[in-house]
């Protein structure tokens, strides 16, 4: 494992364990895989764990897993504050404890304000007291480093970047998301204040793992034998702006790879033909992306019960993969659930796109993604089966 160090000094690795896509047993971690993997992962040099109070399960799961283990002085955690549930100053504290009671420590190496997407969210923060309880805590040593992470343009983002003296910051990046977002202007302006930056989305939520046929031909012509996931973690690294990139691994096969990768991939190592390749595919997945979903489940729960992202990565999916494995995995994920999730449960309400940190129009998106994901011979095929599934409902 690589390391590169934040702005006191301190060792991180650049392949981060991201905590939001622990492997679930129904609605709960399944702890015996997880705690394979958190193993296997510090074993290979990963000690940037990274997770958040709204990521059901994960501090608890990830607490339980370094404390049994004797771990917690190996590795640094990162996770936030939920800066948009916060409605007065002793909601701050509350929530904090809460944190350090679920991940079983009493210090937080990295702390975010999390999602921050415009100036007027750290406004309200400041209105609360928040600079003056963030000296607190570092002066009582449970908070060792201050960031945010950040969802919004790059104009919002270098306001507040500048905004406060920050440690860390954590932005959206990939080769997609170049010019958008926090964007590479985004990064080196943190990079010029000597703030480190952690990547999130490096794959877009698996949609530079699943790259389409045509893109993965021009893959194969270069002789550098990359897969998908290792050009993307590659694009990144390439650049000494960036201090740790994170994965959301959840196989053992996957924390292996991305760490061999992690070993040995260097600022600055990509040719000419590389970036030309990026190119090549970047036009092929603007071609073929019908909405610029993620996957990240912000915009989840839906009240009305809409699964936003299975129902936009099947719409994706038809134009990046075979469209009969699209409708199948539509089926599957969305049409034959015991309590239904369709998108035309939508009643329009809102509330997931206020929480979208790609801005999407999500109502809109819906109504477009269920004309092709529910043609009449799917509709009446899926309320069969549905009957003899689910015969008392």
């Amino acid at each position: 494992m690589q390391y590169r160090t934040d702005r006191q000094g301190r060792e991180i690795s650049v392949l981060g364990y991201g905590c939001m896509r622990f492997t679930k047993k129904g609605v709960v971690t399944d702890m015996e895989k997880t705690e394979k993997e958190i193993l296997l992962a510090i074993e290979r040099g990963i000690n940037y764990f990274d997770t958040a109070y709204i990521y059901p399960g994960s501090e608890v799961a990830l607490g339980q897993i370094l404390a049994k283990n004797n771990l917690r002085e190996k590795v640094h955690i990162a996770t936030k504050l939920p800066q948009y549930l916060i409605r007065n100053e002793a909601a701050i504290e509350k929530y904090f404890n809460e944190q350090l009671e679920r991940l079983q420590t009493d210090y937080i190496d990295y702390y975010l304000m999390h999602m921050l997407t415009d100036i007027d969210a750290w406004n309200t923060l400041k209105a609360l007291g928040i600079e003056e309880w963030i000296k607190q805590k570092k002066a009582e040593g449970k908070i060792k480093q201050i960031g945010f992470s950040y969802h919004g343009n790059s104009s919002m983002f270098l306001e507040i970047l500048n905004a406060y003296d920050w440690d860390f910051c954590q932005i959206q990046y990939n080769y997609m998301d170049e010019v958008s977002q926090a964007g590479v202007k985004g990064l080196k302006a943190a990079a010029e204040k000597g703030i480190p930056v952690i990547i999130m989305e490096p794959l877009r939520g698996g949609k530079l793992v699943n790259i389409p046929a045509q893109a993965k031909e021009f893959l194969n012509k270069s002789s550098r034998n990359w897969t998908p996931a290792e050009l993307s973690l590659r694009w990144l690294w390439n650049q000494p702006e960036v201090t740790c990139v994170l994965s959301g691994m959840n196989s053992s096969e996957m924390i292996e790879e991305n760490c061999n990768i992690a070993s040995n991939a260097k600022a600055g190592e990509f040719t000419s033909d590389d970036f030309a390749l990026i190119e090549d595919i970047k036009k092929i997945l603007k071609q073929k992306t019908r909405v610029n979903c993620t996957g990240c489940r912000y915009c989840m729960p839906c009240p009305k019960n809409v699964d936003i992202p299975a129902i936009f990565s099947a719409y994706n999916n038809m134009y990046t993969e075979a469209k009969i494995s699209a409708l199948a995995d539509f089926v599957r994920t969305v049409g034959l659930r015991k309590e239904s999730a369709f998108a035309t449960q939508c009643i329009g309400c809102g509330k997931c796109e206020n929480h979208c940190p790609q801005h999407i129009p999500i109502r809109e998106k819906l109504k477009e993604a269920d004309k092709k994901l529910r043609p009449w011979p799917i509709r009446i095929g899926m309320a069969a089966v549905r009957l003899v599934m689910f015969p008392h409902r």
